[in-house]
């Protein structure tokens, strides 16, 4: 598949790239991208949580009352989850909630991902472009150019670059991020993709 490609004006510079077949032109797969999407929310969550049970909860260890004859319930430990300031019963507790997936499943998934881009032509290849010191100003302005300032936008850099990462980072709807970085998720959660041109050489290297 043949794209234009276009300068910060938006205008068309007069030539194409090709975007590689097998990642922007293959059958999509929709239960791999469910995969993919679901291992990568999943792994985002700490598992921090935690509480404590009557074993973990501070408190005496003397029996409170006698076994029987005082017409209520037993009770032998203040820690019980049923008295105020008791242990606290089938509360969460740490743990790991990250999932694991087949490299290929996750390739497969990310081709489709970007294939559907591709489709709905939400695909940008503008000239490659940096600034000499971060300017959110420019840099929205350069998505006004391109027509995409009202919408979601995941940029797409063939390396680090720390002005360009800055200009970008204060705006909600716009990401700024290194080719080789790409997942799944991120390739759907944005409405636009723009890769600066020699990335998309550059992913063709990272995800051959």
């Amino acid at each position: 598949m043949k794209i234009n490609v276009v300068d910060i004006q938006g205008n068309k510079v007069g030539r194409e790239i090709e975007l590689p077949e097998g990642l922007f032109d293959i059958t999509p797969n929709d239960h791999a991208i469910y995969l993919a999407v679901k291992q990568y929310l999943a792994n985002q969550r700490q598992g921090t949580h935690s509480s404590k049970p009557r074993g973990v909860v501070s408190g005496s260890t003397r029996k409170l009352k006698r076994q029987k004859g005082t017409g209520t319930a037993r009770a032998g430990s203040i820690k019980n989850p049923t008295f105020r300031k008791g242990g606290r019963m089938f509360g969460p507790e740490p743990r790991d909630y990250s999932i694991k997936l087949n490299k290929k499943v996750k390739s497969l998934a990310r081709a489709s991902a970007l294939t559907y881009k591709a489709i709905n032509e939400s695909v940008i290849v503008v000239e490659d472009f940096t600034f000499d010191h971060p300017t959110t100003k420019e840099y929205v302005n350069i998505l006004k150019n391109l027509g995409v300032s009202e919408n979601k936008v995941l940029h797409l850099i063939p390396g680090t670059d720390k002005n360009l990462y800055l200009s970008g980072r204060n705006l909600p709807k716009a990401s700024v991020r290194v080719v080789s970085e790409l997942n799944t998720y991120d390739i759907l959660n944005a409405q636009k993709l723009i890769f600066s041109e020699s990335s998309v050489a550059k992913i063709s290297e990272s995800f051959k």
